[in-house]
């Protein structure tokens, strides 16, 4: 990506990949806003990183589980910053454990957040691309290799952004926007540390033998955000170290 009137918006960009991906999509070229819930610091310390490297951005305050507020924070970026190319869909939240043991509540929860927090984030933000627009939706290895029990309501959101993305690539492939699905695998993240109790048999589960880094998983958004990957569309990237070998 390059030239200075470039705008992505990367929603749950305060941490982890989101704040990679919004640091990395700087990097080429872009100004960007993210969107976070609850740690302010950590959103502004995405800001500052950003404004270090000579691009505008701003931190908004939205619940991806909220409807309102995420197609706010759509109008809210090209508000500020006047127009908005990338709309990168990193906002999720797992809800892990047995299946019987899963409330309506969480089901609500994860389906609000991961699946229709997507579909009106992209809403409202493709109805303001113009050609050239591209959506990068961030999803799961898990999708493509279920390891073991207690991820089937995670799973299933996980899913749906497969069949969001196929259509949004034909839906709108014809005003020159691509849409494209990134499936991380175990990465390096607070909410799933590479040292942490459950570490070390979901990196005996990839072929690498290791956690993937935020920023490995940002170096792919980043490309699908550029002029290389203009002719890729509707498609899904595994960055997982080989999980689903």
């Amino acid at each position: 990506m390059t030239g200075s009137s470039m705008v992505a918006l990367v929603t749950g960009g305060s941490r982890g990949i989101g704040a990679a991906a919004a640091v990395r999509l700087a990097e080429g070229g872009a100004d960007v806003a993210i969107t976070y819930v609850s740690d302010a610091a950590a959103a502004a310390g995405v800001v500052k990183e950003v404004e270090a490297l000579g691009r505008r951005a701003v931190a908004l305050r939205a619940d991806a589980g909220d409807a309102d507020e995420v197609v706010n924070a759509v109008g809210e970026t090209v508000r500020r910053f006047g127009r908005i190319d990338v709309l990168v869909n990193n906002a999720g939240i797992g809800v892990l454990g047995p299946l019987e043991g899963l409330g309506l509540a969480d089901v609500d929860r994860v389906l609000d957040v991961n699946v229709r927090g997507a579909f009106l984030a992209t809403q409202a933000a493709a109805g303001r691309m113009g050609s050239g627009g591209r959506i990068i939706t961030i999803g799961s290895c898990i999708t493509q290799r279920v390891p073991g029990p207690g991820g089937t309501l995670y799973a299933m959101s996980k899913a749906a952004l497969t069949g969001l993305t196929k259509a949004l690539a034909r839906e709108l492939g014809g005003r020159g926007i691509t849409a494209n699905l990134v499936h991380p695998g175990p990465v390096d993240t607070d909410m799933n540390p590479a040292d942490g109790p459950y570490a070390g048999p979901q990196a005996e589960m990839t072929a690498l033998g290791r956690f993937g880094t935020a920023a490995e998983v940002a170096d792919m958004v980043a490309f699908l955000a550029g002029p290389g990957a203009a002719y890729v569309t509707g498609a899904e990237f595994a960055v997982d170290g080989g999980h689903a070998a």
